[in-house]
């Protein structure tokens, strides 16, 4: 059953199931919960350009919202954590306006201190999302 409730974990992000001990996603009803995604590379690495992190965590979100036949115009609610909430947030919203279309979900952006990932340069954004699956049928 398409649609039925459990883990999501796309094709290449076995290894955040596995090692992690976190679905990249859970389906819970008519909804997609969404762990947050990082600007990465599909082999880990974060690149130090905001402005192509933040397209890569669109990216992955993509990545995660795809393996339920979902898109980001599913998205009903968006949460941003951001190492330089003030700093980012013009570019943030640049890209973000690439990919989030009328009508836009809620978002909430949030400052914090660090974000995980474990790579040599530090992540300035996660990205959280829940979908609505019921029109991804």
């Amino acid at each position: 059953m398409l649609f039925s409730s459990g883990p999501v974990v796309p094709a290449g992000m076995d290894h955040v199931y596995r090692h992690w001990h976190i679905a990249p996603a859970v389906k819970v009803g008519d909804f997609l919960i969404c762990s947050g995604v990082l600007g990465q590379h599909p082999d880990g690495t974060i690149p130090e350009d905001p402005a192509t992190q933040f397209t890569l965590a669109f990216e992955n979100l993509e990545r995660v919202l795809a393996a339920t036949g979902a898109v980001l115009a599913h998205v009903v609610d968006l949460i941003t954590f951001h190492t330089d909430l003030q700093g980012d947030l013009d570019a943030f919203t640049t890209v973000k306006d690439q990919f989030i279309r009328e009508p836009y979900p809620a978002w909430t952006a949030v400052g914090v201190a660090q974000l995980g990932g474990g790579s040599a340069v530090m992540p300035r954004v996660e990205m959280k999302a829940t979908a609505y699956l019921v029109d991804a049928r």
